[in-house]
């Protein structure tokens, strides 16, 4: 029987003192501001840094140094990054703004581009993994280029860094910018040898498990000549998602809903005005009207080792080894309207027939409902509503491995090589996800407020947890798997002219795969409705409750031993069920690509004030191939696709940095860099079918001949740098966009210029006549976008003790962006302030996006139109040294319970909303 995901009774009270501490910390960071102002100039002395503002100073002066824009995260020691995810990390920079699954940072957007735009790269290879979601609506499985920087664990990295601008030195691609994630090495340390182990206990409000979190590192340099550095990371983690949400709607027409009043649907308790409202076929009704709940077992596994070697002074090679595994075991639990005959997933239904016991033939009757002015339905007050009760589970197993030999040797005292080679792996696997249905009949009333942005059911006089009410319905067996794998390899040259010329050049080759197949094996094919459709469910269903709701779920164990089934592909072994038909998704895409590039960086003079940068070329070019299952009718194969594109450019870019003097730097940088297409609409897969009566061919595919979006962007900003880890800047930054990726409808088109086999089609020659072709091309135009960064941060140290160890750290990011840019806030700020001394320390943190869209469409009522409504997630920390090597740290995420609420339609119409709990965890840290 599944346990109630209810809050500890202690939770509240400490999660009040957590968000009051907050207050006073933002209220005191306001009057330290003041008290700043009086105190003047105050001599102190030199102070020694250590901790969070150690970690804020080494990323400052990470960016100082930089001639592109960079924005850098340091961890301050061994296993010590400053927080629990890296995504959340980032979000404290400006321009990033994080997705969250079960309250966890999930993917990122930066300076105005969705996640698919933002490169990612570990140990200087380029990497792409995707884990799974619990909802289609957060990309379940999405075979993208999106990184998800869940997949791995925050101890295993020293720092990352994100680079705003381009240089023809770094790859093309990440056209928003790029994320590079680096590990420890050994010859970070000094020498000998340095351990640490991280120890972390948590909970969750909701769920009410352990939460162990286990970091161990260890690193021994012999005299920066040979070291060898490991480390292990290990969590786990349960994680629920509760709340009400829908499938968007269902519009009957006029003659469907006349025919199921015909059929004995009960319309007669609503007024005459309701009830020609109703008849009329201009209403939209909620689908699905559904309480939910999320909940996954995770656990996460990452190991990395590196070997550094320096044989002489001039010659240093490293060998860096990354695996990562993340696996979810979810049950996803939903009661949801679910007629049986009816239309779509409304809450009113006509007579069953068939094998469904008594109380499913009778009618609905509609007692009432409400619309706004765009005829959506607000409300509906139903007697005998059909829902349906599922329970879904899957088990979703992540595997990542990454192979890569770095190397750097200085030749002369002016020329130097660098380079590497390096593979890695990526594997996507869902041997299961499986779905039990249960039918109920019951009342309903689905209330989404006069707007349609709340929701409230309720089910007066019914019993949701009444085996009565229910009967089993069938099993829908599922499996996935995806795959992505990468060889590169990269030479660089450095040729130092003069004290202010150096030049660069080098040559790289990028070889990137990806396959992967969806399985489905529906209840009307694998023959599991004819012995369980009808049946009784008291001996196979238990109770589940939830913040929201208690209704009856069906048990797996129990339900495969009474109906002798069990998780299959195939047709049964007791000889029911027939064969797999819905095979999808099946495809492979390649793109290979060689480039070089030749870059001047200079160091000098301009007005006497210091003047560097670099100005450069990089070119490409790429050659993409798909090979895909074209599917007609009941999925059938009826061929394969095999498909070749390619495309080639020259990049240029030019990145300046005038010091007007030692703390205040002025950038200016004018860049172009691309972005390839997404992987979805590369693959060649696709369908063909032919009209019985006319004749008649459609079909569509992916096109692999896409070329990659393209942008030229101009950046400038102004830098003040103070103090040990003071920081004022202000940056602007626009960007043209071309090439976007559209859907391109041919008419009267020969079989031979679709690239799809003709053979797929009985006798049709290379010259039959396609009457409609569609497939993914390029658009012209430019989109735009513009945007500002604001940045602060200040160790407080110029005031009177004890205030002279608050610190705060903020900033500000807005953009404005043609309307076909989805993905991104307008506008997103956060905001850390924290104090710390030797001994102890603490700190807040703010987080706020604005709502964004994933999806725009014109019309008014559209579902394409979708989004995200704003959210501001707080989180806390601290830490007290107990002695020199031993530290007990205390953390909080998502403090205030946030709600991730979804939209769809230009009303905003609620589509889901969930919430996540907050979650504490307590640790130690011992280094050695």
């Amino acid at each position: 029987m599944f346990k109630r995901h209810a809050a500890r009774g202690a939770c509240p009270s400490l999660k009040k003192l957590l968000l009051a501490t907050v207050s006073v910390m933002v209220a005191s960071a306001g009057s330290t501001a003041a008290l700043a102002q009086q105190a003047g100039a105050i001599e102190v002395d030199e102070l020694v840094v250590t901790g969070y503002r150690k970690s804020l100073g080494e990323a400052r002066d990470i960016k100082q140094a930089s001639v592109i824009q960079v924005d850098a995260i340091v961890a301050e020691d061994m296993a010590k990054f400053p927080d629990l995810n890296l995504a959340e990390s980032l979000q404290r920079l400006p321009g990033v703004q994080i997705t969250r699954e079960a309250g966890e940072g999930r993917r990122i957007s930066l300076r105005g581009l969705g996640p698919d735009f933002a490169r990612v790269q570990l140990n200087g290879m380029e990497v792409l993994g995707n884990v799974d979601s619990a909802q289609d609506s957060r990309g379940q499985r999405s075979r993208d280029r999106a990184f998800d920087f869940n997949i791995f664990a925050s101890e295993l990295f020293s720092r990352v860094e994100v680079e705003k601008t381009f240089q023809a030195a770094q790859k093309e691609g990440g056209m928003a910018g790029t994320v590079g994630l680096f590990t420890g090495k050994p010859f970070d340390y000094e020498p000998g040898s340095k351990g640490a182990v991280s120890l972390k206990l948590g909970t969750n409000e909701y769920t009410e498990d352990a939460q162990p979190r286990v970091a161990a590192l260890f690193s021994h340099n012999w005299d920066d000549t040979f070291g060898v550095a490991l480390s292990v990371a290990y969590s786990e983690r349960e994680t629920t998602e509760q709340g009400h949400n829908t499938y968007n709607y269902s519009k009957p027409s006029a003659s469907t809903l006349q025919s199921l009043v015909s059929k004995g649907l009960n319309i007669s308790q609503l007024s005459a005005a309701q009830q020609a409202k109703f008849l009329s076929g201009d209403l939209y009704f909620a689908d699905g009207n559904r309480i939910s709940s999320w909940n996954a077992k995770q656990e996460r596994l990452g190991l990395t080792a590196a070997v550094q070697w320096r044989p002489t002074d001039d010659l240093e090679l490293t060998l860096d080894v990354l695996h990562g595994e993340f696996s979810t075991r979810r049950d996803e639990l939903h009661l949801a309207t679910r007629p049986l005959a009816s239309t779509g997933s409304v809450s009113f239904d006509t007579p069953a027939g068939g094998v469904w016991p008594a109380q499913f033939q009778t009618a609905s009757i509609i007692n009432d409902l409400a619309w706004d002015e765009d005829n959506y339905v607000t409300m509906t007050d139903v007697t005998g509503t059909t829902f349906g009760s599922e329970n879904r589970r899957s088990l979703n197993e992540n595997r990542f491995n990454q192979v890569v030999l770095t190397g750097e040797w200085g030749l002369s005292d002016r020329l130097t090589l660098d380079g590497h080679v390096g593979w890695e792996k990526s594997t996507y696997e869902t041997p299961y996800d499986d779905k039990l249905y249960m039918r109920a009949k019951g009342n309903q009333v689905a209330n989404y407020g006069v707007d349609g942005r709340s929701a409230s059911f309720s089910t007066p006089g019914w019993d949701p947890t009444d085996p009565a009410s229910y009967a089993m319905d069938s099993f829908y067996y599922r499996a996935f798997n995806n795959e992505s794998e990468l060889h590169e390899a990269e030479l660089n040259g450095r040729y130092e002219l003069s004290d202010v010329w150096t030049l660069r050049a080098g040559a790289a080759y990028h070889k990137f795969r990806q396959q992967g197949i969806d399985l489905f094996y529906d209840d009307n094919v694998n023959g599991t409705r004819s012995k369980t459709r009808g049946t009784s469910v008291g001996d196979i269903s238990s109770v589940f409750t939830n913040e929201f709701g208690s209704w009856l779920i069906g048990d797996y164990a129990k339900a495969f031993a009474k109906y002798n089934e069990y998780h299959r592909l195939e047709p049964n072994a007791d000889g029911t069920g027939g064969a797999l038909q819905d095979i999808e998704n099946v495809y492979e895409t390649t793109e290979e690509t060689f480039s070089g590039f030749v870059q001047a960086d200079w160091d000098s003079e301009l007005a006497g004030r210091r003047f560097r940068g670099n100005i450069g070329l990089r070119g490409y070019s790429t050659d993409t191939r798909s090979v895909g299952w074209i599917q007609g009718d009941s999925y059938a194969y009826l061929g394969t696709a095999d498909v070749e594109g390619g495309y080639e450019g020259v990049l240029p870019a030019l990145n300046t940095v005038l010091e007007l003097s030692p703390d205040v730097l002025v950038r200016f940088s004018a860049t172009q860099n691309l972005n390839r297409p997404g992987l979805g609409s590369m693959a060649a897969e696709g369908q063909a079918f032919q009209d019985p009566d006319s004749g008649e061919i459609t079909a569509s595919r992916g096109n692999p001949n896409l070329k990659p979006y393209k942008d030229t962007t101009l950046d400038f900003a102004v830098e003040y740098y103070f103090g040990q880890a003071g920081l004022l800047s202000a940056s602007v930054f626009h960007k043209d966009i071309e090439n976007f990726i559209g859907s391109d409808l041919l008419e009267n088109v020969p079989f031979s210029e679709t690239g799809i086999p003709f053979t797929s089609i009985p006798g049709a020659t290379a010259s039959t006549i396609v009457s409609e072709f569609s497939m993914p091309t390029n658009i012209e135009g430019t989109k735009k976008l513009t945007g500002v960064e604001l940045a602060a941060q200040s160790q407080l140290s110029f005031l009177p003790a004890p205030f002279d160890n608050i610190g705060v750290v903020a900033n500000y990011t807005y953009v404005d962006a043609d309307e076909a840019l989805t993905g991104i806030s307008k506008s997103s700020y956060n905001a850390t302030v924290f104090y710390e001394t030797e001994r102890w320390g603490a700190r807040t943190s703010l987080n706020h996006r604005d709502k964004w869209y994933t999806g725009r469409n014109d019309s008014v009522m559209s579902a394409s139109t979708r989004g995200f409504e704003g959210g501001t997630y707080v989180d806390a920390a601290a830490f007290y040294n107990v002695a020199d090597n031993l530290q007990v740290t205390f953390d909080a995420v998502n403090l205030t319970n946030e709600k991730d609420t979804q939209f769809w339609g230009q009303n905003e119409y609620l589509y889901n909303q969930n919430q996540s709990g907050t979650t504490y965890m307590l640790g130690i840290n011992y280094s050695f």
